[in-house]
Protein backbone atom coordinates (compact mmCIF):
# COMPACT_ATOMS: atom_id res chain seq x y z
CA UNK A 1 0.00 0.00 0.00
CA UNK A 2 1.32 3.43 -0.90
CA UNK A 3 1.00 6.06 1.82
CA UNK A 4 0.82 9.76 0.95
CA UNK A 5 3.14 12.17 2.80
CA UNK A 6 0.24 13.21 5.00
CA UNK A 7 -0.35 9.58 6.06
CA UNK A 8 3.35 9.08 6.74
CA UNK A 9 3.28 12.17 8.91
CA UNK A 10 0.28 10.85 10.82
CA UNK A 11 1.98 7.48 11.37
CA UNK A 12 4.99 9.37 12.68
CA UNK A 13 2.66 10.98 15.21
CA UNK A 14 2.15 7.53 16.79
CA UNK A 15 5.79 7.00 17.83
CA UNK A 16 5.48 4.98 21.00
CA UNK A 17 3.35 1.91 20.74
CA UNK A 18 6.40 -0.33 21.11
CA UNK A 19 5.99 -3.18 23.53
CA UNK A 20 9.72 -3.08 24.15
CA UNK A 21 9.48 0.49 25.41
CA UNK A 22 6.43 0.83 27.66
CA UNK A 23 7.26 4.33 28.85
CA UNK A 24 8.25 7.64 27.34
CA UNK A 25 9.96 10.47 29.21
CA UNK A 26 8.71 14.06 28.91
CA UNK A 27 11.27 16.11 30.81
CA UNK A 28 11.40 14.36 34.17
CA UNK A 29 8.00 12.69 33.81
CA UNK A 30 7.72 9.11 32.57
CA UNK A 31 4.52 8.18 30.77
CA UNK A 32 3.29 4.58 30.76
CA UNK A 33 1.77 3.81 27.37
CA UNK A 34 0.84 0.17 28.03
CA UNK A 35 -2.83 1.12 28.32
CA UNK A 36 -2.50 3.33 25.24
CA UNK A 37 -1.80 0.26 23.10
CA UNK A 38 -5.14 -1.25 24.14
CA UNK A 39 -6.94 2.02 23.45
CA UNK A 40 -5.59 2.24 19.91
CA UNK A 41 -6.22 -1.43 19.20
CA UNK A 42 -9.81 -0.83 20.28
CA UNK A 43 -10.04 2.29 18.12
CA UNK A 44 -8.72 0.38 15.11
CA UNK A 45 -11.41 -2.31 15.45
CA UNK A 46 -14.08 0.41 15.49
CA UNK A 47 -12.54 1.94 12.37
CA UNK A 48 -12.61 -1.48 10.70
CA UNK A 49 -16.31 -1.76 11.59
CA UNK A 50 -17.10 1.68 10.18
CA UNK A 51 -15.09 1.18 6.99
CA UNK A 52 -16.68 -2.24 6.38
CA UNK A 53 -20.18 -0.86 6.94
CA UNK A 54 -19.83 1.88 4.33
CA UNK A 55 -17.98 -0.39 1.91
CA UNK A 56 -20.81 -2.93 1.94
CA UNK A 57 -23.46 -0.22 1.67
CA UNK A 58 -21.83 1.39 -1.36
CA UNK A 59 -21.40 -2.00 -3.02
CA UNK A 60 -25.02 -3.00 -2.47
CA UNK A 61 -27.09 0.08 -3.29
CA UNK A 62 -27.62 1.57 -6.74
CA UNK A 63 -28.41 5.13 -7.82
CA UNK A 64 -32.11 4.34 -7.94
CA UNK A 65 -32.04 3.12 -4.33
CA UNK A 66 -30.83 6.51 -3.13
CA UNK A 67 -33.44 8.35 -5.21
CA UNK A 68 -36.14 6.06 -3.79
CA UNK A 69 -34.94 6.99 -0.30
CA UNK A 70 -35.75 10.62 -1.05
CA UNK A 71 -32.38 12.05 -2.04
CA UNK A 72 -32.69 14.76 -4.67
CA UNK A 73 -29.70 13.23 -6.42
CA UNK A 74 -28.06 9.90 -5.70
CA UNK A 75 -24.68 11.61 -5.91
CA UNK A 76 -25.57 13.93 -3.03
CA UNK A 77 -25.48 10.88 -0.77
CA UNK A 78 -23.00 8.63 -2.58
CA UNK A 79 -20.31 11.31 -2.67
CA UNK A 80 -20.51 11.79 1.10
CA UNK A 81 -20.68 8.10 1.97
CA UNK A 82 -17.69 7.43 -0.31
CA UNK A 83 -15.65 10.14 1.41
CA UNK A 84 -16.58 8.85 4.86
CA UNK A 85 -15.67 5.26 3.90
CA UNK A 86 -12.29 6.45 2.64
CA UNK A 87 -11.64 8.34 5.88
CA UNK A 88 -12.51 5.35 8.06
CA UNK A 89 -10.35 3.03 5.96
CA UNK A 90 -7.45 5.48 6.18
CA UNK A 91 -7.84 5.75 9.95
CA UNK A 92 -7.64 1.96 10.28
CA UNK A 93 -4.68 1.61 7.90
CA UNK A 94 -2.67 4.25 9.70
CA UNK A 95 -3.49 2.90 13.16
CA UNK A 96 -2.46 -0.59 12.10
CA UNK A 97 0.73 0.62 10.44
CA UNK A 98 1.68 2.56 13.55
CA UNK A 99 0.98 -0.40 15.84
CA UNK A 100 3.01 -2.79 13.69
CA UNK A 101 5.90 -0.36 13.26
CA UNK A 102 6.22 -0.07 17.02
CA UNK A 103 5.94 -3.73 17.93
CA UNK A 104 2.25 -4.02 18.78
CA UNK A 105 -0.22 -6.28 17.01
CA UNK A 106 -3.49 -4.95 15.56
CA UNK A 107 -6.63 -6.98 16.20
CA UNK A 108 -7.88 -8.09 12.80
CA UNK A 109 -9.81 -11.25 13.71
CA UNK A 110 -13.16 -9.57 14.41
CA UNK A 111 -15.94 -10.20 11.90
CA UNK A 112 -18.98 -8.01 11.27
CA UNK A 113 -22.51 -8.55 10.02
CA UNK A 114 -24.48 -5.53 8.78
CA UNK A 115 -27.37 -7.38 7.13
CA UNK A 116 -30.03 -5.89 9.41
CA UNK A 117 -28.79 -2.37 8.72
CA UNK A 118 -28.54 -2.75 4.94
CA UNK A 119 -32.11 -3.69 4.09
CA UNK A 120 -32.58 -0.36 2.29
CA UNK A 121 -30.92 3.04 1.97
CA UNK A 122 -33.18 4.68 4.57
CA UNK A 123 -32.21 2.11 7.19
CA UNK A 124 -28.55 2.33 6.23
CA UNK A 125 -28.48 6.13 6.47
CA UNK A 126 -30.24 6.08 9.85
CA UNK A 127 -27.77 3.47 11.12
CA UNK A 128 -24.86 5.55 9.84
CA UNK A 129 -25.94 8.40 12.13
CA UNK A 130 -25.70 6.05 15.09
CA UNK A 131 -22.36 4.65 13.93
CA UNK A 132 -20.80 8.10 13.66
CA UNK A 133 -22.23 9.28 16.98
CA UNK A 134 -20.72 6.20 18.61
CA UNK A 135 -17.40 6.97 16.92
CA UNK A 136 -17.39 10.52 18.27
CA UNK A 137 -18.33 9.31 21.75
CA UNK A 138 -15.65 6.60 21.67
CA UNK A 139 -12.80 8.96 20.84
CA UNK A 140 -14.09 11.60 23.24
CA UNK A 141 -14.33 9.13 26.11
CA UNK A 142 -11.08 7.39 25.19
CA UNK A 143 -9.16 10.64 25.62
CA UNK A 144 -9.27 10.18 29.40
CA UNK A 145 -7.55 6.80 29.08
CA UNK A 146 -4.50 8.01 27.14
CA UNK A 147 -1.28 8.82 28.95
CA UNK A 148 0.95 9.92 26.08
CA UNK A 149 0.17 13.52 25.02
CA UNK A 150 1.42 12.84 21.49
CA UNK A 151 -1.04 9.98 21.14
CA UNK A 152 -3.76 12.19 22.58
CA UNK A 153 -3.07 14.76 19.85
CA UNK A 154 -3.31 12.07 17.20
CA UNK A 155 -6.56 10.69 18.58
CA UNK A 156 -8.01 14.19 18.72
CA UNK A 157 -7.18 14.70 15.04
CA UNK A 158 -9.34 11.66 14.23
CA UNK A 159 -12.12 12.77 16.60
CA UNK A 160 -12.61 16.04 14.73
CA UNK A 161 -13.06 14.17 11.45
CA UNK A 162 -15.57 11.76 13.02
CA UNK A 163 -17.52 14.81 14.20
CA UNK A 164 -17.60 16.15 10.63
CA UNK A 165 -19.01 12.81 9.50
CA UNK A 166 -21.66 13.08 12.20
CA UNK A 167 -22.64 16.54 10.99
CA UNK A 168 -23.07 15.61 7.32
CA UNK A 169 -25.11 12.54 8.23
CA UNK A 170 -27.39 14.71 10.37
CA UNK A 171 -27.91 16.83 7.26
CA UNK A 172 -28.54 13.84 5.00
CA UNK A 173 -31.19 12.52 7.41
CA UNK A 174 -33.41 15.50 6.36
CA UNK A 175 -35.00 15.41 9.83
CA UNK A 176 -31.99 16.29 11.96
CA UNK A 177 -30.09 19.39 12.93
CA UNK A 178 -26.58 19.63 11.47
CA UNK A 179 -25.14 20.71 14.83
CA UNK A 180 -27.84 19.86 17.41
CA UNK A 181 -25.82 20.76 20.49
CA UNK A 182 -22.77 22.71 21.58
CA UNK A 183 -21.45 19.51 23.22
CA UNK A 184 -21.17 15.80 22.39
CA UNK A 185 -21.61 12.75 24.62
CA UNK A 186 -18.48 10.91 25.79
CA UNK A 187 -18.72 7.11 26.04
CA UNK A 188 -16.63 4.51 27.85
CA UNK A 189 -15.30 1.51 25.89
CA UNK A 190 -17.85 -0.76 27.61
CA UNK A 191 -20.65 1.61 26.58
CA UNK A 192 -19.35 1.72 23.01
CA UNK A 193 -19.44 -2.08 22.84
CA UNK A 194 -23.05 -2.10 24.06
CA UNK A 195 -23.93 0.01 21.01
CA UNK A 196 -21.61 -1.63 18.46
CA UNK A 197 -22.06 -5.18 19.75
CA UNK A 198 -24.97 -6.14 17.47
CA UNK A 199 -22.68 -5.72 14.44
CA UNK A 200 -20.06 -8.20 15.65
CA UNK A 201 -20.37 -11.61 14.00
CA UNK A 202 -19.05 -14.07 16.55
CA UNK A 203 -16.45 -13.58 19.25
CA UNK A 204 -14.26 -10.48 19.26
CA UNK A 205 -11.96 -10.35 22.28
CA UNK A 206 -10.88 -6.75 22.84
CA UNK A 207 -9.96 -7.24 26.47
CA UNK A 208 -12.84 -4.98 27.49
CA UNK A 209 -16.19 -6.14 28.93
CA UNK A 210 -19.29 -4.90 27.14
CA UNK A 211 -22.30 -3.44 28.91
CA UNK A 212 -25.52 -5.44 28.40
CA UNK A 213 -27.18 -4.32 25.17
CA UNK A 214 -30.37 -2.25 25.12
CA UNK A 215 -32.91 -1.74 22.32
CA UNK A 216 -35.86 0.62 21.91
CA UNK A 217 -38.99 -1.27 20.91
CA UNK A 218 -40.87 1.72 19.48
CA UNK A 219 -41.33 1.88 15.73
CA UNK A 220 -41.32 5.12 13.78
CA UNK A 221 -39.96 8.46 14.94
CA UNK A 222 -39.37 9.28 18.58
CA UNK A 223 -40.14 12.75 19.90
CA UNK A 224 -41.25 14.67 22.98
CA UNK A 225 -44.23 12.93 24.55
CA UNK A 226 -43.31 9.50 23.17
CA UNK A 227 -43.37 6.77 25.79
CA UNK A 228 -40.45 4.44 25.21
CA UNK A 229 -40.33 0.72 25.80
CA UNK A 230 -37.15 -1.35 25.88
CA UNK A 231 -35.78 -4.84 25.58
CA UNK A 232 -32.49 -6.26 26.78
CA UNK A 233 -31.02 -9.67 27.60
CA UNK A 234 -30.44 -8.21 31.06
CA UNK A 235 -34.14 -7.42 31.58
CA UNK A 236 -36.28 -10.50 32.10
CA UNK A 237 -39.59 -11.41 33.70
CA UNK A 238 -37.69 -12.05 36.90
CA UNK A 239 -36.91 -8.33 37.24
CA UNK A 240 -39.16 -5.93 39.11
CA UNK A 241 -39.04 -3.17 36.51
CA UNK A 242 -41.15 -0.88 38.69
CA UNK A 243 -37.89 -0.14 40.51
CA UNK A 244 -35.93 0.54 37.32
CA UNK A 245 -35.24 3.90 35.73
CA UNK A 246 -34.43 5.00 32.22
CA UNK A 247 -31.68 7.61 32.20
CA UNK A 248 -31.43 10.07 29.29
CA UNK A 249 -27.96 11.55 28.79
CA UNK A 250 -27.72 14.68 26.63
CA UNK A 251 -24.61 16.51 25.46
CA UNK A 252 -23.72 19.48 27.66
CA UNK A 253 -25.90 18.49 30.62
CA UNK A 254 -24.23 17.87 33.99
CA UNK A 255 -26.13 14.64 34.56
CA UNK A 256 -28.76 12.42 33.02
CA UNK A 257 -32.53 12.83 33.27
CA UNK A 258 -33.90 9.93 35.37
CA UNK A 259 -37.40 8.71 34.50
CA UNK A 260 -39.40 5.69 35.72
CA UNK A 261 -38.69 2.72 33.47
CA UNK A 262 -42.40 1.94 33.04
CA UNK A 263 -43.22 5.56 32.22
CA UNK A 264 -40.19 6.65 30.22
CA UNK A 265 -41.67 9.57 28.29
CA UNK A 266 -39.35 11.77 26.23
CA UNK A 267 -39.42 15.25 27.80
CA UNK A 268 -39.67 18.46 25.80
CA UNK A 269 -36.67 20.64 25.08
CA UNK A 270 -34.49 17.84 23.65
CA UNK A 271 -32.96 17.94 20.18
CA UNK A 272 -30.38 15.57 18.76
CA UNK A 273 -28.73 12.39 20.00
CA UNK A 274 -29.60 10.99 23.42
CA UNK A 275 -27.79 8.12 25.14
CA UNK A 276 -30.33 6.09 27.13
CA UNK A 277 -29.40 3.75 29.99
CA UNK A 278 -31.47 1.56 32.29
CA UNK A 279 -30.47 1.60 35.96
CA UNK A 280 -31.69 -0.01 39.16
CA UNK A 281 -32.19 3.31 40.94
CA UNK A 282 -33.01 6.92 40.13
CA UNK A 283 -29.63 8.45 40.92
CA UNK A 284 -28.67 10.52 37.84
CA UNK A 285 -25.62 9.41 35.86
CA UNK A 286 -22.87 12.01 35.63
CA UNK A 287 -22.02 13.22 32.16
CA UNK A 288 -18.34 12.35 32.25
CA UNK A 289 -16.74 8.95 31.75
CA UNK A 290 -14.42 9.18 34.73
CA UNK A 291 -17.09 9.65 37.38
CA UNK A 292 -20.12 7.98 35.79
CA UNK A 293 -21.36 5.25 38.14
CA UNK A 294 -21.67 1.71 36.86
CA UNK A 295 -22.78 -0.22 39.95
CA UNK A 296 -26.49 0.45 39.37
CA UNK A 297 -26.33 -0.11 35.59
CA UNK A 298 -28.76 -2.68 34.22
CA UNK A 299 -28.28 -2.19 30.48
CA UNK A 300 -27.22 0.26 27.83
CA UNK A 301 -26.72 2.68 26.48
CA UNK A 302 -28.78 2.75 23.34
CA UNK A 303 -28.85 5.81 21.09
CA UNK A 304 -31.97 7.70 20.03
CA UNK A 305 -32.25 10.78 17.83
CA UNK A 306 -34.89 13.25 19.00
CA UNK A 307 -35.18 15.42 15.89
CA UNK A 308 -37.28 18.43 16.82
CA UNK A 309 -35.46 21.13 14.83
CA UNK A 310 -34.86 19.91 11.26
CA UNK A 311 -32.56 22.08 9.16
CA UNK A 312 -33.73 23.38 5.78
CA UNK A 313 -30.33 22.39 4.40
CA UNK A 314 -31.18 18.75 4.94
CA UNK A 315 -34.56 19.14 3.25
CA UNK A 316 -32.83 20.47 0.15
CA UNK A 317 -30.81 17.26 -0.07
CA UNK A 318 -33.59 14.85 0.83
CA UNK A 319 -37.36 14.83 1.19
CA UNK A 320 -38.17 14.26 4.89
CA UNK A 321 -39.23 10.67 5.46
CA UNK A 322 -42.24 11.63 7.57
CA UNK A 323 -43.73 13.97 4.98
CA UNK A 324 -42.60 17.26 3.51
CA UNK A 325 -42.38 20.32 5.73
CA UNK A 326 -42.34 22.56 2.66
CA UNK A 327 -45.12 22.97 0.11
CA UNK A 328 -45.56 20.52 -2.80
CA UNK A 329 -44.79 23.32 -5.24
CA UNK A 330 -41.47 24.05 -3.51
CA UNK A 331 -40.66 20.34 -3.46
CA UNK A 332 -41.27 20.14 -7.19
CA UNK A 333 -39.11 23.20 -7.79
CA UNK A 334 -36.21 21.98 -5.69
CA UNK A 335 -36.21 18.45 -6.99
CA UNK A 336 -37.28 19.43 -10.49
CA UNK A 337 -36.26 16.89 -13.07
CA UNK A 338 -33.98 14.74 -10.85
CA UNK A 339 -35.73 11.69 -12.28
CA UNK A 340 -38.39 10.94 -14.87
CA UNK A 341 -40.86 9.98 -12.16
CA UNK A 342 -40.38 13.28 -10.35
CA UNK A 343 -40.76 15.24 -13.55
CA UNK A 344 -44.13 13.57 -14.12
CA UNK A 345 -45.27 14.41 -10.59
CA UNK A 346 -44.32 18.05 -11.19
CA UNK A 347 -46.95 18.26 -13.96
CA UNK A 348 -49.52 16.67 -11.67
CA UNK A 349 -48.83 19.18 -8.89
CA UNK A 350 -49.05 22.04 -11.38
CA UNK A 351 -52.43 20.85 -12.67
CA UNK A 352 -53.85 20.41 -9.18
CA UNK A 353 -52.59 23.83 -8.11
CA UNK A 354 -54.08 25.57 -11.12
CA UNK A 355 -57.41 23.76 -10.74
CA UNK A 356 -57.75 24.73 -7.08
CA UNK A 357 -57.04 28.40 -7.86
CA UNK A 358 -59.77 28.44 -10.51
CA UNK A 359 -57.50 29.23 -13.46
CA UNK A 360 -57.57 26.90 -16.47
CA UNK A 361 -54.43 25.91 -18.33
CA UNK A 362 -54.63 26.60 -22.05
CA UNK A 363 -54.14 23.56 -24.25
CA UNK A 364 -51.11 23.52 -26.59
CA UNK A 365 -53.52 23.65 -29.58
CA UNK A 366 -54.92 27.01 -28.50
CA UNK A 367 -51.56 28.65 -28.94
CA UNK A 368 -51.89 30.47 -25.61
CA UNK A 369 -49.47 30.04 -22.77
CA UNK A 370 -49.20 30.93 -19.10
CA UNK A 371 -46.22 30.99 -16.73
CA UNK A 372 -47.49 27.78 -15.07
CA UNK A 373 -47.95 25.84 -18.30
CA UNK A 374 -44.67 27.11 -19.70
CA UNK A 375 -42.66 26.22 -16.63
CA UNK A 376 -44.34 22.83 -16.38
CA UNK A 377 -43.42 22.03 -19.94
CA UNK A 378 -39.86 23.16 -19.32
CA UNK A 379 -39.58 21.09 -16.16
CA UNK A 380 -40.96 18.03 -17.89
CA UNK A 381 -38.65 18.37 -20.86
CA UNK A 382 -35.51 19.21 -18.88
CA UNK A 383 -32.69 16.76 -19.43
CA UNK A 384 -32.41 14.36 -16.51
CA UNK A 385 -30.95 10.98 -15.69
CA UNK A 386 -32.43 8.79 -12.97
CA UNK A 387 -30.20 9.28 -9.95
CA UNK A 388 -28.62 12.39 -11.49
CA UNK A 389 -28.81 16.03 -10.46
CA UNK A 390 -31.66 18.42 -11.20
CA UNK A 391 -30.67 20.42 -14.28
CA UNK A 392 -33.86 22.46 -14.63
CA UNK A 393 -33.47 26.25 -14.51
CA UNK A 394 -36.44 28.61 -14.55
CA UNK A 395 -39.66 29.42 -12.71
CA UNK A 396 -41.34 26.76 -10.61
CA UNK A 397 -44.56 25.13 -11.71
CA UNK A 398 -46.68 27.76 -9.94
CA UNK A 399 -44.34 30.64 -10.81
CA UNK A 400 -43.72 31.50 -7.15
CA UNK A 401 -39.97 30.87 -7.08
CA UNK A 402 -37.06 30.59 -9.50
CA UNK A 403 -35.14 27.32 -9.69
CA UNK A 404 -31.40 27.53 -10.29
CA UNK A 405 -30.87 23.77 -10.38
CA UNK A 406 -27.94 21.74 -9.07
CA UNK A 407 -24.49 22.43 -10.48
CA UNK A 408 -21.11 20.79 -10.03
CA UNK A 409 -22.56 17.39 -9.09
Amino acid sequence: MHFSPSLVALVAAFPLLASAAPARVYGKRAVDVTADVLVFQFADVLEQLEAGFYQQALAKFQDSDFVSAGFSSSQVAIQQFTTIQSDESTHSSVLQAALKANGATPITSCKFNFNSALTDVATMAATARVVESVGVGAYLGGATLLNDPVLLDSAASILTVEARHQTILNVLSSTGTAIPSAFDIALTPSEVLALAGPFFDGACDLGIPANPGLSINNTGSVGPGTQLSFSSPAITSANDTSKFFCQMLIGGQFASIPLPFNNCVVPSGINGPVAIFVTSDGQPLLNNVRDRATTQLVAGPTMAFIDTQPDMLGQLARIPAGGATISPAQESAIIGSASAATAASTAAVSTASSSSSGSALASPASGSSSPSSSSTASASSASSTPGGPNTFVGPSADGSITVDGWTGI
